[in-house]
């Protein structure tokens, strides 16, 4: 039996699920992409805190060429993972980089304090000046956790 087969049901479920939720796409093209979180423990207050395995981080673009019309990221967790206290400290950045790979731009998210088990965030939409690749990245404690990307491309 492949060990891995809740995470791959869980993020196949994730995934139905955000896009039946989602409005009507404005733009001609767009991505989904999941990334899982590793587990990992972090300290709050003197609390050690355990992210368990069974969450993913979900990363939606919609948009046309160099213009993103629309953008989210979160975290879903399904099992032992919707167990946990949630995340605390959580930021989640999007950054914009060229076909080097070098970033020329961040968007930084609000650091929040509280701890929520599905931490989100949507972006304004962006002109990107040159194609590339457009990613979010889940911070806990000030700690980059995981990061999904998208290739922007002609």
């Amino acid at each position: 039996m492949d060990r891995l087969l809740p995470a791959r049901i869980t993020a196949a479920l994730t995934t139905m699920a955000a896009l039946a939720v989602l409005p009507p796409a404005e733009a001609r093209a767009g991505a989904i992409g999941s990334a899982p979180v590793a587990t990992f423990d972090y300290q709050v207050g003197g609390v050690t805190m355990k992210v368990p395995t069974g969450c993913m981080f979900t990363h939606i673009i919609r948009g046309d060429g160099k213009n993103i019309t629309y953008q989210n990221a979160g975290v879903d967790c399904g099992f032992v993972g919707a167990l946990n206290a949630g995340f605390c400290n959580w930021r989640i950045d999007f950054t914009y980089a060229d076909t080097d790979n070098k970033t020329y731009r961040t968007s930084r998210g609000k650091t929040h304090a509280e701890c929520k088990i599905n931490p989100m965030r949507d972006n304004a939409p962006q002109k990107l000046p040159r194609y590339g690749k457009a990613c979010a990245h889940l911070h806990i404690n000030g700690v980059r956790r995981v990061s999904q990307c998208h290739h922007i491309t002609k």
